[in-house]
Formats: C-alpha cells, structure tokens, sequence
C-alpha cells in the first residue's frame, strides 16, 4: 500500500477545515494510505480530529531550529519523506502551500502541479484550469516524487472513524544561513483567508469606497465568511491585495460567492467561477456578472446589505439560543 503525504495546515493550533478534502481524495482509493504531516503541532486535539476523518497514521516532525522559517520546514519535510519512503505529497494550494510544496519540490527534484482541482494519485495524473479557466488542463506527472497543490474546497470531505497512531521524527539540522526570517506579517481580520472559505461577501466598483467594505465584514461575520474584491477595488486602494478574487488574486471555490457591485469581467469571473452557487446584487440590469449567476437582484446594495445583515443577527441569535 503506497503512503501519501497529507501536508496540513493549522490555525492557532486547530487545523484548518480545507485539509480534511486531502483524507478524502487519498481515501478513494484503497491502494492508499493517507500520512498526515504535522510540524511541532499540538498532536492530541489533532490526532483526535484527523482520526475521525479517516488518517489512521500521523508523522509529526520535531525541529530544533526557528519553525517560522519556510526554507527551514521545507527541508525538514522533504527529510522525513525520505525517512519513511513516502514518494507522493498533497497540500493546499493556499499562502502557506505556496510557501512550501516549490521548495519542497526543489529539494526532492520532483514535478509539481499548484491549483489542481482533482488528482489521481495512482496514475499521477491531475486536472487544473488554464488560460483563465477558459479550459480544463489533464497533466501527467513522471519522476521518483510527486507533489500537488489542491485548491481547497473542491473535495467534498468524509467522516470515517479509524485508530490514529502518531509517527515521531525529529530534524536537527541548523538552518541554512543564505536564507533569513526577518519578520512575519498577519492580517487578521476575523475571517477565514479566502482561498479556504466556504462562504465569501465581494465587492466591487458599486462599493464606491474603503470604508463601506464593513458593511461586508459585518455580514461576513455573522458566518464565519471571508470578504474578498475585484480588482478595481484594489487598485483604488479601498482593500488591500489579499483581499483580490480573480485571475491575478486569488482562486476560490466556496459553498457560497455573493457579489456586490461587481460588474462580472472575464478576469474576475476565471477566480470564482466554480463556486457552488454565485449570488450577484447589481443597479446596473446589463452587468456581465448576471449572465453568470444563480440567482441575482437588481437592487441598489446599499440597501440590500444592512437589511441582510440585520437578517443574519436575528438567525444566528435565534440559533444560538436553541
């Protein structure tokens, strides 16, 4: 049975929801065993979660030197794959991904593939979208290791109980010195990052200013959502860059996508395109955007989102108090 490396990703200590889509794509197949890979992690909470979603086999790396490093925790994850023959590695593609499966793929001189959105672990076969999302790319991998970026959310995950047993490795190499962490900046914001939500509020130009975007924090909130932009609101400076859906931002693929005030052009289009269901609130009745939407209103948002998050506070305090 070949052993898959599942590279988590934790938040304040709780591990992300996008990582258990991982379990899920390695559990279709029985030839497979998924390896959950956790760095200097609170292992019991974490065992007892991923046991639940199906990872009987947990390898949790020990370092000694600063875990903040990404060259540093590359090159520890690349020396525990090599300790326990595990030759195929899945992460999310996301900040943190980004960060580490290139130079884990350099130091394994291995193919990677960012942004799939399946992945036939058996054939190393994926599929990912290109030009745009205009057309959907199969990609064959060769080599003695592979790895893979999934986009979160596009793997539905699955209960499955089983016993977790934790694999102990530790890496006590010093880090290299061409490679220093200077400073680490977080914007929190208290929503989800956007490649990994499930439910995302944008806006647009309609928005009109930086400051009205609290209207969509204020929503966001009530449901654990992210807030995400178009590019016009970006470079008017009202959000910043991380904030950006679309091709040149991020790629997203939530449950939920509401779009306020955004027109709908081709580039934004390609980074949301496969959400679940898109919800567009627009003035203007010929936005291109509701030619690509569920379900739409031709309303003046301004209007709309006070009266929605009015909603939202009395449902989630109707819930909250059974």
């Amino acid at each position: 049975m070949e052993s898959i490396g599942l590279l988590l990703e934790c938040d304040q200590g709780r591990l992300k929801e996008a990582n258990f889509g991982m379990a899920a794509l390695v559990d279709r197949d029985q030839d497979q065993q998924g390896v959950a890979i956790v760095v200097n992690a609170s292992i019991g909470e974490i065992r007892a979660t991923l046991a639940a979603h199906g990872i009987s086999r947990i390898l949790h790396i020990h370092t000694t030197g600063p875990d903040g490093n990404p060259a540093y925790r590359a090159s520890a994850i690349a020396a525990a794959m090599e300790r326990f023959a595990i030759k195929s590695l899945v992460g999310l593609t996301s900040p943190e991904g980004r960060e580490l499966l290139p130079r884990i793929a350099a130091l394994l001189d291995a193919p990677l593939i960012m942004d799939c959105i399946d992945i036939d672990l058996g054939s190393h076969r994926v599929r990912t979208s290109q030009y745009s999302g205009k057309t959907i790319a199969t990609i064959n991998l060769q080599g003695s290791h592979f790895l893979y970026g999934l986009r979160p959310n596009v793997i539905e995950p699955r209960k499955k109980t089983v016993d977790a047993k934790v694999l102990d490795f530790t890496f006590e190499e010093k880090a290299p010195r061409e490679y220093r962490l200077v400073e680490t900046r977080t914007q929190h914001n208290g929503t989800p990052h956007l490649a990994e939500a499930q439910v995302i509020f944008a806006g647009g130009r309609g928005m009109k200013n930086g400051e009205n975007f609290d209207l969509l924090f204020a929503c966001a909130r009530r449901l654990n959502a992210s807030v995400g932009a178009s590019r016009v609101a970006v470079d008017n400076g009202w959000v910043p860059y991380a904030m950006q859906v679309g091709q040149t931002g991020s790629k997203v693929n939530p449950r939920v996508y509401l779009a306020f005030g955004i027109s709908g052009s081709v580039q934004h289009f390609a980074g949301m395109k496969t959400a679940k269901t898109i919800i567009a609130v627009n003035s203007d009745e010929n936005a291109a955007i509701l030619a690509n939407c569920d379900y739409y209103a031709i309303r003046d948002l301004f209007q709309i989102l006070p009266a929605l998050e009015r909603a939202l506070a009395r449902a989630t305090e109707e819930y909250s108090s059974k």
